[in-house]
């Protein structure tokens, strides 16, 4: 069993197949595959496979419900039980309503800046006006952010798509400093203000510690 996740342009449009091994499988979004292997590793949980779908399908959330279903009914036969690693992010219930329907778990929470810096805490944060990043966003900047909005061909739209935030808070899953610095550069593409908030793995590691004991 390899806690080493496959590199991030794999994960951005094929995503991970599992490895057939452990009872309990999570299907999850190719971008948490790092934080999720980690947690493996760090808490011995060999009994946990994981299957990822390509990250790439944040840009198009109205495809994630049919994705997570197709995976639960091609993977159910081969595990115990199958619990599933996305928030909402951006899917409007529908992925709650799916999941509801195939009776599998799901992380709570609207995306996963918010089960990064944890749901109470986020809630209580007025910052709509903010831009954020995660490790794997600010690793992957260009696939998710640049090229999908054609800033890479036309900087003078980026008025249009970012004129009301006023900084990027950068949600660091690990202690990078060149990783914070990759961040802060993308900030400083904006234009924006940067912000650096230690997050770790907030809820997302109490979430799988509690169904790695299912």
């Amino acid at each position: 069993m390899s806690d080493t996740a496959p590199d991030d342009i794999s994960l951005t449009v094929s995503g991970r197949a599992p490895e057939r091994s452990g009872r309990l499988l999570l299907i999850a979004c190719g971008a948490l595959a790092r934080e999720i292997l980690a947690l493996r590793h760090a808490n011995g949980w060999h009994h946990l496979d994981l299957a990822c779908l390509p990250a790439i399908l944040h840009n198009t959330p109205d495809a994630i419900p049919d994705a997570v279903e197709a995976a639960v009914h091609r993977h159910r036969d081969a595990y115990e039980r199958i619990f599933v690693v996305y928030a909402d992010c951006g899917t409007g219930g529908r992925l709650a309503a799916r999941c509801d329907a195939l009776g599998v778990e799901m992380v709570p929470g609207p995306h996963c800046y918010a089960f990064f810096d944890g749901l109470s805490a986020f809630d209580t944060r007025d910052e709509m006006t903010a831009f954020y990043l995660t490790d794997f966003l600010a690793r992957q900047f260009e696939a998710f952010v640049i090229e999908p909005l054609g800033l890479d061909r036309h900087p003078e739209l980026r008025d249009m798509y970012f004129g009301h935030y006023d900084r990027v808070i950068y949600l660091a899953q690990t202690a990078d400093a060149t990783l914070t610095e990759r961040a802060r550069a993308c900030a400083d593409r904006l234009g924006l203000r940067f912000e650096r908030r230690f997050t770790g793995y907030g809820d997302l590691a109490t979430t799988l510690d509690r169904w790695a004991e299912a």
